[in-house]
């Protein structure tokens, strides 16, 4: 299927958030991989099947243990964990040490998430620096969401972020992912705000775009619990998750079948 990567550049504009409302409401199948390298708190934040807590080794580093001599996609779901309202995920490591000792995997893992059986792969990448361990994994993403706050200066730091990796993603005969940019901005703005900053990504000739917005939406985040219904469910932070998701959905879907 395909694999689309949530990252950002520095500071805590909501890409873990962004992720899994993403993942929660997407128009089929989806698997929300936890693949930070500084460290996830999924298994901390939210509550498995029944309400029991997740299990923080069942995941990436179960699933790097068995990997050393290749990674099939479709061994991933044995690694794969439920949340309590049926969202699907892969924790990932708790802290930048467990990281360190992924190494390599980082692309063979790209591979796999962007090959998974019956399921399009969100990936909560954290923070990309110079140097990110994951940009091998980002190569063979479809499309590579860097999250921003509509201010100035969260949108020019992601501005440089998308400067930076331009060209970086793509040789070796990977295409890389497509580049864009997802605004976290009060509902009555959002329009107004992806328009501005497009018209800045044009003006620095990038080959980017605004590809939606998420609201901004406090209170909907602290509710954020793998359960999809009431207020919930009906609130302004999954209402624009929902949009965001079905547009990038009927991308990914109209690639892969192009490639056909």
């Amino acid at each position: 299927m395909a694999l689309v990567a949530v990252a950002a550049d520095k500071g805590s504009p909501g890409v873990t958030t962004t992720a899994v409302a993403l993942g929660a409401v997407w128009p089929g199948r989806a698997l929300v991989a936890e693949c930070d390298p500084a460290g996830g708190d999924l298994a901390y934040r939210l509550p498995g099947q029944g309400g029991t807590p997740l299990d923080p080794n069942h995941g990436l580093l179960s699933l790097a243990a068995t990997a050393r001599h290749g990674l099939e996609p479709a061994r991933v779901w044995e690694h794969v964990q439920v949340l309590n309202g049926g969202l699907e995920v892969l924790v990932g490591v708790s802290t930048a040490e467990q990281s360190s000792g992924l190494g390599s995997l980082w692309g063979g893992l790209g591979q796999a998430l962007a090959r998974m059986p019956e399921a399009d792969v969100v990936a909560d990448c954290g923070r990309l620096g110079p140097g990110a361990p994951t940009l091998p994994l980002l190569r063979h993403a479809a499309v590579l969401l860097l999250v921003a706050r509509a201010t100035v200066d969260s949108v020019a730091h992601a501005r440089d972020r998308l400067a930076a990796l331009a060209g970086r993603l793509g040789d070796g005969g990977v295409a890389g992912p497509a580049l864009g940019m997802v605004l976290v901005t009060p509902p009555r703005e959002s329009g107004a705000a992806a328009e501005q900053v497009g018209e800045v990504l044009r003006a620095a000739r990038l080959p980017a775009e605004v590809l939606g917005t998420i609201a901004d939406d406090p209170k909907a985040a602290r509710l954020l619990s793998g359960r999809w219904h009431g207020r919930l469910g009906g609130s302004l932070l999954v209402r624009s998750a929902r949009q965001l998701a079905a547009g990038l959905h009927a991308r990914v879907a109209d690639e892969r079948e192009m490639a056909r």
